[in-house]
């Protein structure tokens, strides 16, 4: 009886530990935000096990049926799309319900893309905030004047959609200057990390147009 948190790739299939896929082969049940995605990694590992979809859209509905089938002896596989589960992906709910009814919980180390992104951005490191992905429309004025005085450095998640609008905010909240790092399709063939002022980086991205899965990296204020 236990649940297991597994990360998985954010690109290259190779990024996935031994042990990841030990635990993906004894687990009774993988549970998948996406089970094409998911297949696909588990295809290329020759793992064969139960697979059923578990996303936002579903985890309410059947929270408390994964959580009997846990307290009844199963145990669980939890894979997203890309990286760990719980950041900003699902995941929380199930966690917390486990913890409360006193089912075992394990998330093994792995594949988290802001990680790798912080880290080659060349942006201090030592102190930083994850926004995850910023509002659309209601709080993002409130976030954004919040932000602007954060002393730390600031790393979230973009749809490359609005990568070029929200840059465009920054520099409305934050000035022109403030340093950034905008990685792209980490771990890919076409990886790219782009970094200047947001200035350039939004000049950059709006002659060129974007692509990919995006994790922006921000200065903090002086």
């Amino acid at each position: 009886m236990k649940l297991y948190l597994i990360p998985s790739p954010i690109g290259n299939l190779a990024d996935i530990t031994y042990r990841a896929v030990k635990v993906l082969e004894e687990a009774e049940l993988v549970l998948a935000e996406d089970t094409r995605t998911s297949g696909v990694l588990l295809k290329h590992y020759q793992i064969n096990k139960p697979v059923t979809p578990y996303h936002q859209h579903n985890e309410h509905k059947i929270v408390q049926h994964l959580l009997q089938q846990l307290q009844a002896g199963k145990t669980m596989a939890m894979l997203t799309d890309a990286g760990t589960p719980g950041i900003s992906d699902p995941g929380f709910l199930l966690v917390r319900e486990c913890i409360r009814a006193g089912v075992p919980v394990e998330c093994l180390p792995g594949a988290t893309a802001f990680v790798p992104a912080l880290v080659n951005s060349g942006i201090p490191m030592n102190r930083f905030t994850f926004e995850g992905f910023l509002p659309l429309k209601k709080g993002r004025h409130t976030l954004f004047t919040q932000l602007s005085t954060e002393e730390r450095t600031i790393v979230f998640y973009e749809s490359p959609m609005r990568l070029v609008r929200t840059l465009a905010d920054l520099i409305q909240y934050f000035g022109p200057d403030r340093q950034c790092c905008v990685s792209r399709e980490l771990t890919k063939m076409f990886e790219e990390n782009k970094r200047g002022t947001l200035q350039e980086v939004h000049d950059y991205f709006k002659e060129k147009g974007v692509k990919g899965e995006i994790v922006v990296v921000v200065q903090g204020a002086a």
